[in-house]
C-alpha cells in the first residue's frame, strides 16, 4: 500500500521582527512564515492516521510537525548582498522601465516645489530662477497676476479643494505652488568677497530645521550679510518650507552648502575673514571680539540647538564668543541668536 507523505516547511518571508513568539511556543528568529508542501509516494506498512504525514527520526511517521527553514534577517545580510539583490530586481525589469524610473528620481531630486504667496511671487520675479510648473487656485491667480505676467509662465488653474501640486497635506500653500530648480550662487570665494562695505557671513553647523534656516536667511538679508553657508549633509536643503519661512529672502540672499565646514572656515580665514564661533560658555563677548576690528570681514558660526558647535568647529574658529545675557540663565533660538549676532558685528 502506498500513501502520499506531505512534508510541510515554513519558509521565511518579510514581516515579523526577530524573536516574535508564534503559536505552540515556536520562536522564529525573523520573518513571517508560509507553508511549502513537498509530496512523495512511499510504501507504508499501515494506513496513515489522516492529516499531514511526514517521516520522523528512524522512519517513524509523525503527524502535523512544525519544521522550519530560516533565511537571514535583513539586518544580518551584508551590504554587498543587499546591493546585489537590488541589482537583481532592476535586472528583472525592462531596460526602458529602469531608465524611466531613474530619470524620474533624478528629476525629482533636481527640482523644488515652492509654495505660499510670498515665496512664489518672489521666485516668479527672480530672473535667475528656472521655473518649470506653476499651479494656482483662481483666487491666488488673481493676487499674483502681475508676477505671473512678468514671469511669462502659463499657470495651471486648480480647484482649491483638490489642489494639484504634490505637496505635503499640512503645507499652508495659500493656493500657490511653483516647481523650480535650485539656485546656483557660484563659488564660495566669489560670494564671500562680493559687495561693498563690511563683509559678513553666517555659517551653520548642522542646523537642520528649515524654519530656522529660513528665518536666518531673512535676518541675513536685513543686516546685509553676503551669504548663509551650510553643509551638503546634515543641513536644511532648499525646500518649500524653508522658502516660505524666508518669505522671499531665498531669492535674494545667497544660501550655499559646502562639503566640509572646517575646510570652509579655513578657506575663509585664508582670504582674510575673522571667524567667530558662538558658544554660550565662552569667556569673551561678541562686542569684545570685534572691538576695533569691525572693518574686517567677519564670519559667525552657529551650531544646532542643544549640541551647539562640534569639537572640530570649535578648534578651527579664531575665537569663541557669547551673547551676553542680563540674567544668569536663558538661551536664544538659533535664528534669534543669528539676528542678535549680526546686529552686534554690524559695520
Amino acid at each position: 500500500m502506498s500513501v502520499v507523505i506531505v512534508r510541510v516547511e515554513m519558509v521565511g518571508d518579510l514581516g515579523i521582527e526577530p524573536s516574535v513568539r508564534l503559536r505552540e511556543g515556536v520562536t522564529v528568529p525573523c520573518h513571517t512564515l508560509r507553508p511549502v508542501a513537498h509530496r512523495a509516494s512511499v510504501k507504508a506498512s499501515g494506513p496513515g492516521r489522516g492529516g499531514l504525514i511526514t517521516t520522523g527520526p528512524k522512519g517513524r511517521q509523525q503527524e502535523n510537525p512544525l519544521e522550519f527553514t530560516r533565511r537571514p534577517c535583513m539586518s544580518e545580510r551584508s551590504a554587498g548582498q543587499a546591493a546585489k539583490d537590488g541589482a537583481d530586481d532592476m535586472a528583472k525589469k525592462p531596460k526602458w522601465v529602469v531608465e524611466k524610473e531613474q530619470a524620474k528620481r533624478a528629476s525629482a531630486a533636481e527640482t523644488v516645489w515652492l509654495f505660499g504667496h510670498h515665496a512664489v511671487r518672489d521666485a516668479l520675479l527672480n530672473p535667475n530662477r528656472v521655473k518649470l510648473r506653476l499651479i494656482l487656485t483662481p483666487n491666488a491667480a488673481e493676487k499674483l497676476g502681475e508676477a505671473v505676467a512678468e514671469a511669462g509662465i502659463e499657470p495651471e488653474i486648480s480647484d482649491p479643494r483638490r489642489f494639484a501640486a504634490p505637496l505635503d497635506p499640512q503645507s499652508v500653500h495659500q493656493g500657490a505652488a511653483l516647481e523650480v530648480k535650485p539656485l546656483d550662487w557660484g563659488k564660495l570665494e566669489d560670494v564671500a568677497l562680493s559687495g561693498e562695505g563690511a563683509l559678513r557671513l553666517v555659517l551653520l553647523d548642522r542646523v537642520t530645521d528649515p524654519h530656522n534656516v529660513g528665518a536666518i536667511l531673512r535676518s541675513a538679508e536685513v543686516f546685509g550679510a553676503q551669504a548663509v553657508i551650510g553643509t551638503r549633509h546634515h543641513a536644511a536643503p532648499e525646500t518649500g518650507a524653508l522658502a516660505k519661512t524666508a518669505s522671499g529672502a531665498l531669492e535674494r540672499q545667497p544660501y550655499l552648502r559646502e562639503r566640509n565646514l572646517a575646510d570652509t572656515i579655513t578657506a575663509l580665514q585664508g582670504i582674510g575673514y575673522m571667524v567667530l564661533g558662538l558658544d554660550g560658555e565662552a569667556e569673551m563677548t561678541i562686542e569684545e571680539a570685534v572691538e576695533g576690528k569691525r572693518d574686517r570681514p567677519i564670519a559667525l558660526v552657529l551650531g544646532a540647538e542643544g549640541p551647539g558647535l562640534r569639537p572640530k568647529t570649535r578648534e578651527t574658529v579664531d575665537a569663541l564668543v557669547k551673547i551676553p545675557f542680563a540674567r544668569d540663565f536663558g538661551s536664544l533660538n538659533v535664528s534669534n541668536a543669528a539676528a542678535v549676532a549680526l546686529y552686534a558685528v554690524r559695520g
